[in-house]
């Protein structure tokens, strides 16, 4: 069968990175491209950055971009780890004009998300399945029997001791304060814990860069629910935007 392409885009703190999607197999087409986030990553900065990318592959077609923000409806609704300018712009409006190119936004984790889904570590998963993405944030995406609950967002949820998630348990946090694994593994743990208490997930799904060091904390681990590791790593994000956007843009045509 043909495979059907996407260019898949995934917008970060530090890096833009985008690459060629065959969205049947989940798998990049050609080496990804990899340009640093503009600073301050303003709207135009970015777009700009993305268009540098669409360029280089000389992309004509859909494409796919994971943002760290809520999207809504192609709408960015927050702005924690991007520049505040962001908040209530029409992204995927703002692409068309700079690229021509008919595209999908949503949440970087949620695209993260759909990829462990579809070709992952939560593949065939009926069930209530949470991926934590951790790195500068907590990423949190949920799915119920298959299907992705967007822009939940509770990485920023207040815990028992009064302070946000990702400010309590975010690689960042480990970084800033020199914690050992084990000290952040408890801290961690105690996120993953309060989660639980009010959501009773059937499988959690690490990402991030810590996904590939889960050995160092797992003893810290004590919750009930099993806890992976993702297995498409740093791939996910452009992996799952483009098969989101294939998917949207297959019913539009429907």
């Amino acid at each position: 069968m043909k495979s059907i392409q996407v260019l898949g885009i995934d917008v970060g703190g530090s890096g833009i990175k985008g690459a060629p999607v065959d969205t049947k197999k989940g798998v990049l087409l050609e080496d990804r491209l990899r340009i640093p986030t503009p600073q301050p990553a303003t709207p135009e900065a970015v777009v700009d950055t993305i268009k540098e990318i669409v360029d280089h592959f000389h992309w004509k077609g859909v494409v796919g971009v994971g943002f760290p923000a809520a999207v809504q409806n192609g709408i960015v609704r927050t702005a924690s780890n991007i520049d505040k300018s962001w908040i209530d712009v029409d992204v995927q409006s703002l692409l068309k004009t700079k690229t021509g190119c008919d595209s999908l936004v949503l949440n970087d984790a949620d695209a993260a998300g759909v990829a462990e889904m579809k070709w992952g570590a939560g593949k065939g998963n009926k069930g209530l399945v949470v991926l934590v993405t951790v790195g500068t944030g907590l990423g949190f995406v949920m799915f119920t029997r298959k299907k992705l609950i967007p822009n939940m967002e509770l990485g920023h949820a207040i815990m028992p001791n009064g302070i946000k998630g990702e400010e309590y348990a975010a690689d960042r946090i480990r970084k800033e304060l020199s914690l050992s694994w084990e000290e952040w593994g408890s801290r961690f743990n105690e996120y993953l814990s309060y989660m639980e208490q009010l959501l009773y997930p059937d499988l959690y799904i690490i990402g991030g860069g810590v996904s590939k060091k889960m050995e160092k904390f797992m003893d810290q681990i004590q919750c009930q629910t099993p806890v992976v590791p993702a297995n498409l790593l740093n791939e996910a994000g452009l992996i799952g935007a483009a098969y989101a956007a294939r998917k949207a843009y297959k019913k539009k045509k429907d």
